[in-house]
């Protein structure tokens, strides 16, 4: 069993209630108060989950600057008062910076029970393939 430390906790704690507000932000039309609330808290918990300096150092690494600069330029645009626009930059940010990430999520996913299964369905699996960077060509 992994031992945890209180700040970790603590860290994992803002994450959900960050991902939560985030998530009712744009339930809620998009609702810059809860939006601004969730991107804080979602960062704070980010750093207090990995440290301060893991979280520095990843955003800031030379070949993730793009998407760094998107991540926190939706986030600095929510903060100012457009909350759509910065969601679709946060978005894009989000998507460059862990992109590399992907590929093993989507084979975690498929060997879950239900999930797995979904996945694997004809229309679905060629689009979860290209996302994944499968390819089935490789003989």
């Amino acid at each position: 069993m992994i031992n945890f430390t209180d700040t970790q906790k603590i860290g994992v704690g803002f994450a959900a209630f960050g991902t939560t507000f985030i998530f009712l932000g744009i339930i809620l039309f998009f609702d810059k108060g809860l939006l601004a609330i969730g991107n804080i808290l979602f960062l704070a918990g980010l750093a207090f989950v990995a440290g301060l300096e893991r979280s520095f150092r990843f955003f800031f690494q030379r070949h993730k600057w793009k998407g760094s600069g998107a991540f926190f330029g939706g986030i600095l645009t929510v903060l100012l008062g457009w909350p759509l626009i910065g969601m679709c930059i946060e978005l894009y940010g989000f998507v460059v910076l862990f992109s590399g990430f992907f590929p093993v999520a989507i084979n975690f996913l498929r060997r879950m029970p239900v999930i797995g299964m979904l996945l694997n369905l004809p229309f679905i699996s060629a689009y979860v393939d290209r996302m994944s960077g499968d390819s089935k060509m490789n003989v």
